[in-house]
């Protein structure tokens, strides 16, 4: 009996343990589909899930770049040359200049020409030239010159700002590469319209940055060098044959001679015959005034 009892209360207690897992078990697997349910309908409900989603891959994207897969290219500067040259004669070193740079595989970006009367003529020339070709050109252009007036080279080193600016643009790839993928799987309007909006901004960002890189590309791959020519010209007088011809100074200082006589008798004539009553009048007073001064003088003298 007492083994039966203790037989019997051991099956109990087996039992109850087996009955208690089972619904823990049940609980926590319903509480699992509950959870699932309410995030599906809320997530159906709204397009807020996505959005938190997405702005969260976009922080951690920014936050944590992939820099392991960026290659850092060999040293990028831009270099500058300013040269002043006194050259003899300036066409003919102008156009030796375009020859090199056409050599070299450069071009001319600017070139303007000023002349200060006859005997100064001067102009500035603006070269690209190949980076890997600078040092070559610089020297047969200062060959060109009589006198180099000043001679002054500049580099930038561009290579920070250019590994910035790639290591951006992946980060942008790869939020563009997250908002095309959620765009994919996106059915309402309202989260299409959204993710438009981002992915428009991003795309925008890229071609910015992409510009900046192309640019800073050919201003490392092309040397810019400026040239001022300066050229002194001497300038031989030639004869004035005008001042050398005596006959014909002659003639005309005879002439002006003649013409100024004729012109002083041509007014005496005038005055003459322009005045002549006047000139009548005056001598009539002259003449009575002369002959009571004779009568006054020749008359009767008192005893």
């Amino acid at each position: 009996m007492i083994k039966l009892k203790r037989g019997f209360l051991i099956f109990i207690s087996l039992l109850f343990c087996s009955l208690a897992g089972c619904s823990s078990d049940s609980k926590s697997d319903s509480a699992k589909m509950s959870a699932d349910s309410n995030a599906s309908i809320k997530s159906s409900e709204s397009g807020s899930g996505e959005q938190t989603l997405l702005n969260s891959g976009e922080k951690a994207i920014n936050n944590q770049p992939d820099t392991s897969s960026i290659k850092v290219p060999n040293q990028m500067v831009i270099y500058q040359a300013d040269l002043q040259l006194r050259v003899k004669k300036y066409e003919q070193t102008v156009l030796s200049l375009e020859d090199k740079a056409e050599k070299y595989g450069g071009y001319i970006a600017a070139s303007n020409v000023t002349k200060e009367g006859k005997e100064q003529v001067s102009g500035s020339l603006t070269i690209r030239i190949p980076q890997k070709h600078f040092q070559e050109f610089l020297h047969d252009a200062e060959g060109q010159a009589a006198e180099v007036l000043q001679r002054n080279i500049t580099g930038q080193d561009v290579t920070e700002e250019y590994v910035d600016l790639d290591s951006r643009l992946k980060s942008k790839k790869a939020v563009e590469d997250r908002l095309l993928s959620f765009m994919n799987g996106a059915t309402k309007t309202e989260d299409l319209l959204k993710i438009s909006t981002d992915l428009a901004a991003v795309q925008e960002e890229m071609e910015v940055i992409e510009g900046k890189m192309k640019f800073l590309e050919n201003q490392t791959s092309f040397s810019t060098v400026a040239i001022t020519l300066y050229e002194n010209k001497v300038i031989v007088p030639n004869i004035d044959q005008d001042k050398l011809n005596t006959w014909e100074k002659t003639k005309k200082q005879f002439m002006k001679s003649i013409n100024l006589l004729l012109a002083a008798l041509s007014g005496l004539v005038v005055f003459m015959i322009g005045n002549l009553p006047i000139l009548i009048l005056f001598v009539i007073l002259a003449v009575g005034g002369y002959i009571l001064y004779k009568k006054r003088k020749s008359g009767p003298r008192p005893d």
